[in-house]
């Protein structure tokens, strides 16, 4: 089989995808838990994310309240639309200007 597929006895974690709040609140928790002496390790395996998650959560949301954090992803996904919109009436401008030109 190939690998990843699922087979008997297999015991990997189902994927989860968590919201931007709960991502700051597990980060919030892990601060409280660090500051208590805990391992990264440890704090992980509470909160139920690979160390390698915890890492890209913390660069990507350290710091960040709620609230911001929200305001981020629809900054995010308003840049995603407009880069599209950009390409899209770049495309229709060479295109136009090929027929114009005659190269057709």
């Amino acid at each position: 089989m190939a690998f990843g597929a699922c087979e008997k006895g297999n015991k990997q974690m189902p994927r989860k995808r968590f919201s931007v709040e709960q991502i700051i609140n597990h980060l919030r928790e892990a601060e409280v838990l660090l500051s208590q002496g805990k391992t990264v390790g440890e704090i992980c395996r509470l909160i139920g994310v690979s160390e390698q998650s915890y890492y890209r959560w913390r660069r990507e949301y350290g710091g960040l309240k709620v609230d911001q954090a929200r305001r981020l992803k629809e900054l995010e996904a308003e840049n995603s639309r407009l880069k599209r919109a950009v390409a899209d009436l770049t495309l229709d401008k060479l295109i136009l200007k090929e027929a114009a030109e005659g190269n057709w």
